[in-house]
């Protein structure tokens, strides 16, 4: 990273033809380091022009493209959305042009964390009793019978489970019966019914929907056990009895669920979700590669790290398929891009609908340039795998899963894909939780961070100040992960987020 000598900017490549402002910037302002005079006020976060750009000229940031001017733009002009906007252009996929082999620690260097390992060889970070709903229509039981639990004393004699939760939703009926939707739904379900951070499952329905519970068993090779019950509120008569028997079925499951102790388990077991939201201009530059180097590094251990949110990825694809292990990974890559032009295009929308509001505030001026600094929390490990929504993860390394922006309903398909830790940057103050993961909160600028500091857990502000590098505070970022997968409560967990965050993907006709 290249910086301004007098900490106004921060240039980000040689090539580029834009800086990013570190502070306010006054019009008059003369910046030094880049030989230009602000024309205008220019935010913090925002850009600034370092040369004359011609119209229809590519804005140029880390190298990359990032949009095009719509007019002529003034060297020490603001760049924004007011002169700057996608076009199409081509992207070289040059496939594996850029893949190496991942560079693993030696042996006896491996890290390790204390978790909760099942009977089926997973390991867990946490130790939940979930209650799953398989329709709208039994959310209201399921929460009433979390929260017996979790409101009347029940679970002190049982130190440790983390609690009962409730995972309540708007669909499972009212859709078809097959395809995409009902694929995705049916995907989710069974990870969260299967994940390492459950000691035990209470799947309720309400019995007529179109999502029945019998076929998802059937689908899985799944049966009753003492760990995991079904029941619908239709066959049990009713809310009241079905409240008192659902209880009931997770009263007799407390004694196995406490009996679970952490133990010490390698690095290699942690699947790690990277998540951005409420971004601003610094994303790209401060938390989104700290997380990526720790990333790297979970990698290196053997570890898995998911990166998600395909329209936040658009534009940035390019740089994925060039680390893609072998070709059939790059093309998985490439058609679920075509995959959402064709859905935004069916539905009357556009890819380049995002950068939301809030975004813009922060600095981001077009999707380019968001994909850009989303795609930086892959790290550099090489792409072993393209997955769909929810879809188990069978590779170790660094993947993709096929998701949209929007946060709660994206790592809802990487948790249900196995993710037991979740990694969230935010720059604008984003506030979620995603049991049963914990979620660790990474502030991209300080002034953020110092106001949010009772919901983030760790500020990369000072990368962007000069004061540390992304690789520092990546391995900070890394010893972070492994405690909170070791049981150190996250900032989001002690704020008790986590049980409104699941939202499944939705695709098809609300019939």
């Amino acid at each position: 990273m290249l910086e301004d000598s007098e900490t106004l900017t921060i240039r980000l490549s040689a090539d580029d033809n834009v800086v990013v402002a570190r502070r306010n910037i006054a019009g008059d302002t003369r910046v030094v380091s880049e030989g230009v005079t602000a024309v205008d006020g220019v935010p913090q976060g925002h850009k600034l022009a370092t040369k004359a750009i011609a119209a229809n000229e590519p804005v140029r940031k880390y190298n990359q493209i990032i949009g095009f001017a719509t007019r002529p733009i003034a060297a020490g002009e603001h760049v924004h959305e007011h002169n700057c906007a996608v076009q199409e252009f081509a992207r070289d996929y040059d496939f594996c042009a850029d893949v190496r082999p991942v560079p693993f620690v030696g042996d006896g260097a491996q890290r390790n964390f204390a978790g909760y390992r099942r009977a089926n060889g997973r390991v867990g970070t946490r130790n939940y009793i979930g209650v799953l709903t398989s329709v709208n229509c039994s959310a209201t039981v399921a929460r009433f019978i979390a929260d017996a639990f979790n409101r009347s004393g029940m679970l002190d004699d049982y130190p440790n489970i983390d609690g009962v939760v409730s995972f309540v939703h708007g669909t499972g009926c009212g859709m078809a019966s097959s395809g995409e939707g009902f694929e995705n739904f049916q995907r989710t379900l069974w990870g969260y019914a299967s994940h390492p951070n459950f000691a035990g499952i209470l799947m309720i329905g309400l019995g007529c929907e179109v999502f029945q519970i019998p076929r998802l068993m059937e689908t899985y090779g799944l049966s009753d056990t003492d760990s995991f019950q079904t029941m619908t509120i239709q066959a049990s008569g009713g809310t009241r009895k079905s409240i008192e028997a659902g209880v009931e079925r997770i009263k007799a499951m407390l004694p196995a669920a406490n009996a679970c102790k952490r133990e010490d388990a390698p690095a290699s077991e942690l699947t790690l979700a990277l998540q951005c939201g409420g971004s601003d201009g610094y994303s790209g530059i401060t938390a989104n590669p700290a997380l990526g180097a720790a990333a790297d590094l979970l990698v290196r251990n053997g570890g898995t790290a998911i990166l998600s949110e395909t329209p936040e990825i658009y534009g940035a694809e390019h740089l994925l398929t060039r680390r893609a292990v072998n070709r059939q990974v790059g093309e998985k890559l490439i058609e679920r891009i075509h995959w959402w032009e064709d859905y935004t295009r069916r539905n009357g929308g556009e890819m380049n609908n995002n950068p939301s509001p809030g975004n813009k505030l922060g600095g981001l001026t077009t999707i380019l340039e968001k994909s850009l600094g989303a795609a930086a929390k892959g790290g550099t490990m090489p792409l072993s795998g393209v997955y769909l929504y929810g879809e188990p993860i069978d590779t170790k390394g660094f993947v993709f899963m096929d998701s949209p922006g929007y946060d709660p309903c994206s790592i809802t398909g990487q948790v249900a894909s196995g993710a037991n830790v979740v990694c969230f940057t935010t720059g604008r103050g984003s506030v979620f939780g995603y049991k049963p993961s914990p979620s660790i909160k990474l502030a991209t600028n300080s002034l953020m961070y110092e106001n949010m500091s009772e919901d983030m857990d760790i500020n990369c502000g000072p990368i962007a100040e000069g004061a540390v590098s992304v690789e520092e505070k990546g391995a900070e970022i890394f010893e972070k992960i492994l405690a909170v997968a070791s049981g150190t409560p996250s900032k989001s967990e002690e704020l008790g987020f986590g049980d409104n965050e699941f939202v499944p993907w939705q695709i098809g006709a609300v019939m």
